[in-house]
This record gives structure tokens, sequence and C-alpha cells, in this order.
């Protein structure tokens, strides 16, 4: 069963699918650009950050975590 989960890959697809660039992104963070393309390159983040990150895009990314959590259970259940 397959638990991995990629935030970095996540915020960037959530990004795209609102259609906000990077440039926007970083800007409300705030940081720079460099900085964002290096935060989409990791696996996993301080749950602060992911928080920010979560109220700037109005998603809740924790819930990621949430649903691959209820899978694993799921399958210690068989």
């Amino acid at each position: 069963m397959e638990t991995h989960i990629h935030i970095g890959k996540i915020i960037r697809k959530t990004l795209r699918e609102q259609g906000r660039s990077v440039k926007w992104f970083a800007g409300q963070l705030p940081c720079d650009r460099t900085t964002a393309y290096k935060l989409f390159k990791k696996e996993s983040i301080d749950t602060a950050l992911l928080q920010r990150i979560s109220e700037i895009l109005n998603e809740n990314l924790f819930e990621y975590y949430c649903q691959n959590s209820k899978k694993w259970q799921k399958s210690q259940q068989k």
C-alpha cells in the first residue's frame, strides 16, 4: 500500500489548477521565486508552513494526509 505523499508536488499542482503563478505564490508567502521552486521539490514541510500555504490557496492541504491515513488503516484491517 502506497503511503507516500510529496506535498511539494501537491502544492504546485494546486497552484496550476487555480491558475496562479509562482510569482503570485511567492509574493503571498512572502519569499522569492527561487525559494518557492525549492518548496515544490520538498517531500515534506513544517506544519506551520503547510497551514499558511493552505490559507493562501484556500485549500486544506492536510486533507491529503488524512485521506492517506484512512487508506492505510483500511489496508491494515484486511
